[in-house]
């Protein structure tokens, strides 16, 4: 067993001999940013404030829903429209290069053909790639560049794609559709479905930091650092186990179903945000409004997915409707009832707006993803 840790302890010993001829050498990271390196990293997420809980419980036939507003259109002349056609081809392709590269640059690493094809069916399958858009437009808001965003827009991608992988596996939601294509288990087998989406998740980080350019080392490792807590106990992986506890207890409340939807979804969410931010030069109480932000999204975003969840077909989402109701899954219509849960998205959707207003029209593309969130049928 202790054969198992030399790995770790020569590269214990190497970085300790780097880090005594410089400490910010060894990390790359200039002389200013040396005190970056000895303070904590602050990732805490900034929660929205909970609703009143309604004591009006969902029914199968309850049909009062109004019907979700594109409130961008209405509010600014932003067009949304055109700004997901415009970013969406730049996404799909940047994408596409980061599975592209691995057989280009690493050509005799990458003769496991299979798990190559099983990262790219899901990666590539399509979808809204919000995170991504979201990651580009809060790094240009501050600023910074598309160029200095876009290997962090594709890693968040990466993220969500695995989880979504590994959301429909038999052992979790047991799921046969996603996107409108048979879910990655159900095409190369359960085997190949789990090694893909730990594929995903482990070069997300390796293309953070590896192609990243432009961007000071500090802040670099400030996303990356990020981007671990995000997707691991303190993030998605905690929301997700917590989220499957609840499965059939009849004492779930308010307060569970917030924080589960704060880790599963919003953190994502957050690192999106916040880590494009950062890339484009955030200070911190930038980071903080940014942070609040994103959380609010989150929050609203998993709120609009529990209400397409009993209101919409499985054609219309792209994935099994109605399957929170098959496993008694907590969730929001349920808790709180449809018109209750569309109250309380659009409230946090306009809390979440208010955190943008010092940027003025530089804001425009994320006040219009959000409004995005609460009017979108899938």
């Amino acid at each position: 067993a202790a054969a198992m840790h030399f790995a770790p302890l020569l590269l214990c010993v190497a970085a300790g001999t780097a880090l005594i001829a410089s400490p910010t050498q060894a990390f790359n990271v200039p002389a200013s940013g040396a005190s970056f390196l000895a303070r904590k990293v602050s990732t805490g997420m900034q929660r929205p404030q909970l609703a009143a809980k309604s004591n009006v419980n969902f029914k199968n036939n309850n049909k009062r829903v109004a019907s979700l507003k594109m409130s961008a259109q209405t509010e600014s002349t932003f067009n949304i429209k055109q700004y997901f056609e415009s970013q969406l081809p730049k996404v799909e392709a940047a994408l596409d290069e980061s599975l592209s590269v691995l057989k280009r640059d690493w050509p005799y690493d990458s003769k496991a053909e299979t798990v190559h094809e099983s990262m790219r069916y899901s990666l590539m399958a399509g979808g809204k790639r919000i995170r991504p858009i979201l990651t580009l437009a809060a790094c240009e808001m501050m600023g910074g560049t598309e160029a200095m965003a876009m290997p962090t827009a594709c890693a968040a991608e990466m993220i969500h794609t695995m989880s979504l992988i590994h959301d429909d596996l038999p052992c979790m939601d047991n799921d046969d559709l996603r996107r409108g294509k048979p879910t990655n288990h159900k095409v190369f087998g359960d085997d190949i479905a789990v090694l893909a989406g730990d594929g995903l998740l482990s070069y997300s980080f390796e293309y953070i930091a590896r192609y990243t350019k432009g961007v000071a080392p500090e802040r670099v490792l400030d996303v990356i650092a990020r981007c671990g807590k995000c997707v691991g106990a303190l993030g998605l992986v905690g929301g997700q186990v917590v989220d499957i506890q609840s499965e059939g207890k009849k004492d779930v409340t308010i307060e569970t179903l917030q924080w589960i939807h704060e880790h599963k979804t919003a953190a994502l969410l957050e690192f999106c945000v916040v880590g494009g931010g950062i890339l484009g030069g955030a200070n911190e109480e930038q980071i903080q409004r940014l942070s609040k932000f994103a959380m609010n999204i989150g929050l609203s975003f998993q709120i609009i997915d529990d209400i397409l969840d009993v209101t919409q077909d499985s054609a219309t989402l792209g994935k099994t409707a109605g399957k929170d109701l098959l496993v008694d899954k907590a969730t929001y219509p349920k808790l709180m009832g449809l018109e209750k849960s569309k109250e309380r998205a659009e409230a946090l959707i306009a809390e979440a707006k208010d955190q943008l207003k010092p940027w003025g029209d530089k804001a425009a593309p994320l006040m219009a993803l959000a409004d995005f969130i609460t009017a979108r049928k899938n």
